[in-house]
């Protein structure tokens, strides 16, 4: 080959590659896209966002005797509850980053709390900007790093570092940040900024609040005018607590035992990793490395929660003295469930049912009628193209999630699903967990545990709600053991989850055992 060929050569390559790169530049500036839903008047939309939440820890559900959360019941019974609401992964930040994609966490690939957002998400307030609403976001955004730079779908920016501080906080406002002093609470700041934004917004336009609160995440802090109010309450220790206790565990005299005598308890096959964890970070017997009791955790967990509801009430008073409470959508959720005893362990990440569940509740008496009970179940990547069509904006294609308003309006959805699939991966924080999945019909859940020498389980949540009697080995279910294990595997490979998405882990380990090694 010539030299004159060569530079031809050369030459052609790069301008190949500059093409290539412009190309990539114009698609990369390319403006949103939307299909807008035709007749559809744009609704004022508020969400708020609780972290760790549990499903059932709200006064109207009886769960807690004693509890109060007057407003959030307020939400339940002028509006709709969502029984059987669930998330996809019960963590913060992969949870988080679902119910603004509307996307499975092997999708969106922010399968930890460390794990950063790929700047190619589309958030679903984007497409709600693109559609002429006003938009703002207060609070916990802990995906994507973890850090408080504001995001894009927002008109309003205000968030802090990672999970932030119950008392004088650092809030990013719009990109500066300001320090708190003089005993400010995090819950209040957040609200009255909700409502300050709110006040000065442009009411030509249609508004998006997102409401995204620290609390009531570990380790508890409630605002001082709820400090001591539950101080004598009953605790509740419940029905799988001592399932995995041993001669030498803690014992537990404050509280009330739920009666176990109906259920039956398969103490054989309780999974080892199950028990091992009642020893760890996450295990009634060594909570935060001993940092803490269950029982005064059960209780500063509940004030914490006064907060929240507080912070509802205040924002359902404001829509009321601005005649707004009628026509905008309020929807009230958690983020991911909350263990609190049960199997002997706390938190979240395991694929339990108070571990996935979450509350959902939402109100706008011009759309939902009072005491609207939803049976289906939904979850977090049901959010966005929920919100969206309730924006008139139709669903885009790389949502995975489903709307729900019919359901919320009490219309029957004929081929809504008919179960839910559950994902978690095993972090280097927190090891006690191994990777989960699961798959979970109206009666039945199957969990496998990914990457651990340890038995999987099968449950009938009808007549075993506690998931105390594992039937992996009963002989007369092993077809629909079968049948689970091929709709999980199914759903896998449809949804191109068959790949695990590692993220790099470059910090030594922190549990008790093995701290300070690689």
């Amino acid at each position: 080959m010539t030299h004159r060929c060569l530079l031809y050569l050369r030459f052609a390559f790069a301008l190949i590659l500059l093409t290539l790169s412009h190309f990539g530049s114009a698609q990369s500036k390319q403006e949103l896209v939307y299909q807008a839903i035709s007749g559809t008047k744009p609704r004022n939309i508020i969400f708020i966002l609780s972290d760790d939440h549990r499903y059932d820890f709200m006064g109207f559900t009886g769960k807690v005797p004693g509890l109060k959360t007057p407003n959030l019941d307020r939400i339940a019974n002028e509006g709709a509850h969502f029984q059987n609401a669930f998330v996809s992964t019960a963590l913060c930040s992969p949870s988080r980053a679902s119910i603004l994609t509307g996307q499975y966490a092997h999708t969106h690939t922010v399968v930890d709390n460390q794990a950063a957002a790929p700047k190619s998400l589309i958030f679903f307030p984007q497409y709600l900007q693109k559609a002429g609403y006003q938009t703002s976001f207060f609070g916990k955004w802990h995906m994507g790093g973890g850090n408080s730079d504001p995001r894009p779908g927002f008109n309003r920016w205000v968030s802090f570092n990672g999970q932030g501080e119950y008392y004088n906080p650092k809030i990013n406002i719009d990109g500066k940040m300001v320090a708190y002093t003089d005993s400010a609470y995090i819950t209040d700041i957040l609200t009255d900024m909700t409502i300050d934004w709110l006040k000065q917004r442009d009411k030509k336009k249609p508004f998006f609040v997102y409401l995204s609160h620290k609390a009531v995440h570990a380790e508890f802090r409630p605002a001082k005018r709820d400090n001591g109010i539950y101080k004598d309450i009953q605790i509740q220790y419940p029905v799988s607590m001592f399932s995995t206790a041993r001669a030498d565990s803690k014992k537990f005299t404050r509280g009330k035992q739920a009666d176990s005598s109906a259920y039956k308890i398969n103490y054989k096959d309780i999974p080892r990793w199950v028990r091992a964890q009642r020893d760890s970070w996450h295990g009634v017997d060594f909570m935060y490395h001993g940092q803490t009791d269950f029982d005064s955790f059960y209780v500063d967990y509940l004030e914490t929660l006064m907060g929240v509801d507080n912070s509802v009430g205040r924002v359902l008073e404001y829509l009321k003295e601005n005649d707004l409470d009628k026509e905008t959508l309020i929807i009230y959720m958690g983020d991911n469930g909350f263990s609190f005893g049960e199997h002997g362990l706390i938190d979240k990440r395991h694929a339990y049912e108070e571990s996935m569940r979450v509350p959902l509740i939402a109100r706008s008496p011009a759309l939902i009628k009072a005491g609207t009970k939803v049976k289906e179940m939904v979850l977090n990547i049901d959010i966005a193209p929920s919100i969206l069509e309730m924006a008139g904006v139709k669903k885009p294609a790389q949502m995975e999630g489903n709307s729900f308003l019919n359901l919320m309006k009490g219309i029957p959805e004929a081929h809504w699903r008919k179960e839910i699939f559950y994902e978690y991966y095993w972090e280097n924080p927190f090891p006690q967990t191994p990777t989960q999945y699961a798959v979970r019909t109206n009666q039945y859940k199957f969990i496998r545990s990914h990457g651990v020498w340890d038995i999987d389980q099968l449950y009938d949540l009808k007549k075993d709600p506690y998931e105390m009697n594992n039937l992996i080995r009963d002989p007369e279910l092993q077809d629909l053991a079968k049948n689970l294990n091929k709709k999980l595997w199914d759903w896998l490979d449809q949804t191109k989850g068959l790949y695990i998405p590692l993220k790099p882990i470059t910090d030594k380990k922190g549990d008790h055992l093995f701290r300070n090694t690689w």
